[in-house]
């Protein structure tokens, strides 16, 4: 960015600063200072990145996209860039403006070589053309926040938008029917790199319900099998709690992850896969590898928060997907758990899809909609303590009680939900669980 062209940035981000301190004042993050920058100058998020050296690099998919960003960031800072990121899960313009504005010199300057940005489907193609992604991950079309988006088949015309739009390497999730139909789509086209990750057979089979994944009914049946979808660039191989035994081109490596369970290998499989497309021969799996084993879990993706002596384990529950994955691969039933859903969810008619069966009871059902849950367990007969609609009175009663033997306790909560649990914890900043 020339200085000319700072100065004129100096009071949209002076403005943005001045809302983004109040906001964290009040406690946790928001994307209004952004919006406000991004109003006072709708080229900000364009002009701003230009200066990454090694341009954008887009987190795409319906679930996983946090940990998946985190992950390469870790990845690429344990490679020696310096790294932008959107940490608080801003992936919407106004919340990259945002997390930019944290950053920024009052005159647009900023310390970094790359970004690697989370970015929201709905919202992907207009944020390409502001931020011209060099590389691209795309992890898994899920069927979430039906509401907004309808079909599957909707989501998988914005990744075809912007994908159409990356500047280099694309890296999809080969078990997902949707992406390999997207995938030789732009290979047919010729102006990407296209490669992939995945799961071993083995794995694939073993795994409960699989990744949960939308069925692409329109193209599976003429899937192919060949060699052309055999070769990945980054295979998971097994997994047992959080550790994955997860292959970089052909080589086994044992990765020792923040947060157990199936999701958090294959996030891990599409991180290292598109740091080493876009590294090239700088990159080093075995550095990847150790940066995956220090990082620590996103806010609320198995985050262990330590409060008064006990353990909670936080896991979201964001969509059938999130839920029935993080519900596979619990260690055995919780003795002590609360589940919290709210208003987030418009039509709460998944819950009836996902196996709760290895849930054994519930102390506590919170949420403005804590009923409903309530009664998706008693159809399961699943037994229930207290339904406490208020999070934190919620939180109350279960710090209250008893200790439980495992010294953990699991609170299985949708985002919203999480963000005023993680408060009530005292925890009301966002982005520093994922900087």
């Amino acid at each position: 960015m020339s200085r000319s062209a700072g100065l004129r940035y100096v009071l949209p981000i002076l403005a943005g600063k001045a809302v983004r301190v109040a906001a964290r004042v009040r406690g946790g993050g928001s994307a209004f200072p952004g919006l406000v920058t991004i109003k006072l100058a709708p080229d900000f998020l364009h002009d701003v990145t230009r200066q990454f050296r090694y341009g954008n690099l887009f987190v795409l998919g319906s679930n996983g996209k946090s940990t998946t960003t985190h992950m390469l960031t870790e990845i690429m800072r344990a490679h020696g860039l310096r790294v932008f990121t959107n940490p608080s899960g801003g992936n919407l313009p106004q919340g990259i403006a945002s997390s930019l504005l944290g950053k920024l010199s009052v005159t647009g300057k900023i310390e970094a070589d790359i970004g690697v940005i989370e970015v929201d489907e709905a919202f992907g193609a207009v944020i390409a053309q502001s931020l011209k992604p060099t590389a691209a991950v795309i992890l898994n079309l899920q069927i979430d926040q039906i509401y907004r988006f309808h079909e599957p088949e909707r989501v998988a015309g914005m990744f075809r938008d912007i994908a159409a739009l990356v500047d280099g390497p694309v890296v999809l999730n080969r078990d997902d029917n949707f992406l390999t139909t997207l995938g030789r789509g732009l290979e047919a086209e010729g102006r990407v790199q296209v490669s992939y990750f995945g799961l071993s057979d083995e794995v694939n089979a073993s795994a409960p319900h699989g990744q949960v994944i939308a069925r692409d009914y329109a193209n599976e049946a003429g899937q192919p099998t060949g060699p052309d979808l055999r070769e990945v660039v980054a295979e998971v191989l097994a997994v047992e709690g959080n550790v994955a035994t997860i292959a970089v081109h052909g080589v086994a490596h044992q990765v020792r992850l923040a947060a157990r369970g199936l999701h958090y290998a294959i996030d891990a499989a599409g991180a290292i896969s598109l740091a080493s497309k876009v590294l090239g021969t700088a990159f080093s799996a075995e550095t990847a590898v150790a940066a995956l084993g220090a990082a620590a879990p996103v806010y609320g993706r198995g985050e262990i928060v330590r409060h008064d002596g006990q353990n909670l384990e936080i896991l979201l529950l964001k969509n059938l997907a999130s839920f029935q994955m993080n519900v596979d691969y619990l260690d055995g039933p919780p003795d002590s758990l609360m589940i919290a859903i709210d208003e987030g969810s418009k039509d709460l008619s998944w819950l009836y899809a996902a196996d709760v069966s290895k849930v054994t009871y519930v102390d506590i059902v919170s949420g403005p909609k804590a009923a409903f849950m309530a009664l998706r367990l008693a159809y399961a007969g699943i037994p229930f303590g207290v339904i406490e609609p208020d999070i934190e009175k919620a939180m109350q009663l279960m710090l209250a009680s008893p200790v439980p033997a495992s010294g953990t306790r699991t609170l299985i909560l949708d985002y919203d939900q999480m963000i005023l649990g993680r408060k009530a914890l005292g925890h009301k900043d966002l982005e520093s669980g994922a900087s």
